[in-house]
């Protein structure tokens, strides 16, 4: 009997989803693949639902948990010392932030000359960082394409999550740093032991943090709540346990399965042009956040690792799972990418709804006219 073809509650689907995410883990972590807790059960369960056609599930709760661990495990880092360093970063990361977004709306532009999509629906498929916020405005916009947006953001965030590690342990990166960091963070791993009694007073904060976050609308909320939530804690004095190597592990492995599962190719209308789209205009980006690593690692002299995760336009749990594997400056990493994350939030998005509103109303001026 085809295993697809086996009716199972949402317990029994979450259940085999385990069991394929894990497969998938141990399976990298043989192969000695980069960061094997987050790109295995990504890759397992993606092939599993897409190739095998298994009926695999994912609770957004377990989900969560891993982005709040990433969101705690930065927030360890920041003191009042840190949050003054990366105020004086602010004028760089609002011309990076621009330059990259810019860079998008030129492939956006380049596609709509190519191709038969609308520039709206292009525009909103590629803004990076802002998965969940572009997938919104597309769905509030009249006429943009929510699936064909949906799938050009999620292939980017799947092509991120991949390629960035295996480049951060290529030759151009310096390979053997990397592996190196890797191996002296692993040597460094805090026991399970040392998580107490400290965990019984940050889990409530980091709780607490999220679900206030949420309340109040912010972005990446599971994840900035419990990284406001334990830098606060800090601050006023007290002292959050590290976190074991297996712990860390365990995040990954819920945020990997959960981004593996998230393509739906089923749904596009035009399967191979929008796949060949999705995957050239996530190459293009790729290439050109490198160009713009190296001007960041020449300006502030951070390590190459360093300049790329911060430019990278992935997830920001993803490129701090990433920092803190390699060794790189997890602060510098993460001002970056949430300064990113808030100006799409609060700045981009509120632009592109203006500015496709004008565009409607032009079109539609057109069109009058021609009747005419």
């Amino acid at each position: 009997m085809r295993l697809q073809a086996i009716r199972l509650t949402q317990w029994g689907r979450f259940l085999l989803t385990c069991a394929v995410s894990l497969i998938g883990g141990s399976l990298f972590t043989i192969l000695h693949t980069p960061i094997p807790w987050l790109l295995g059960p990504m890759t397992a369960a993606l092939i599993g639902a897409k190739v095998f056609k298994l009926p695999l599930w994912w609770s957004s709760a377990v989900r969560d948990t891993g982005i709040g661990i990433v969101g705690y495990s930065i927030g360890l880092t920041l003191t009042l010392d840190t949050l003054v360093q990366t105020a004086y970063q602010l004028p760089s990361m609002l011309l990076m932030t621009v330059i990259l977004i810019s860079f998008c709306v030129l492939v956006a532009y380049l596609f709509y000359k190519l191709t038969d999509v609308d520039f709206p629906t292009l525009m909103t498929g590629s803004i990076p960082g802002g998965l969940t916020q572009m997938v919104v405005l597309a769905d509030e916009v009249k006429g943009v394409d929510v699936t064909i947006v949906t799938f050009m953001q999620v292939t980017r965030l799947i092509m991120i999550t991949f390629c960035v590690p295996f480049l951060l342990f290529s030759p151009v990166y310096g390979g053997a740093e990397a592996a190196a960091a890797v191996e002296a963070v692993r040597q460094s791993s805090a026991a399970w032991s040392g998580l107490f009694p400290g965990v019984f007073i940050f889990v409530p904060i980091c709780v607490v943090c999220a679900w206030a976050s949420k309340k109040i609308g912010l972005p990446t909320a599971v994840m900035l709540g419990p990284l406001i939530g334990t830098a606060a804690a800090q601050i006023a004095g007290l002292k959050g346990p590290a976190l074991p190597d297996g712990l860390l592990n365990a995040s990954q492995f819920m945020i990997g399965t959960y981004i593996g599962l998230l393509l739906h190719p089923e749904n596009l209308k035009n399967k191979t042009k929008t796949v060949i789209m999705a995957v050239t205009g996530g190459s293009i980006l790729i290439l050109g956040t490198m160009g713009l690593a190296k001007w960041l690692e020449a300006v502030h002299h951070v390590s190459p690792a360093t300049a790329f995760l911060s430019m990278a336009p992935g997830g920001m749990d993803q490129m701090g799972i990433m920092a803190h594997e390699v060794g790189a400056d997890l602060l510098f990493v993460s001002g970056y990418q949430l300064f990113r994350v808030l100006f799409i939030y609060f700045v981009v998005a509120g632009a592109l709804k203006f500015g496709f509103q004008w565009y409607s109303r032009r079109q539609a001026g057109k069109a009058m006219t021609k009747a005419k």
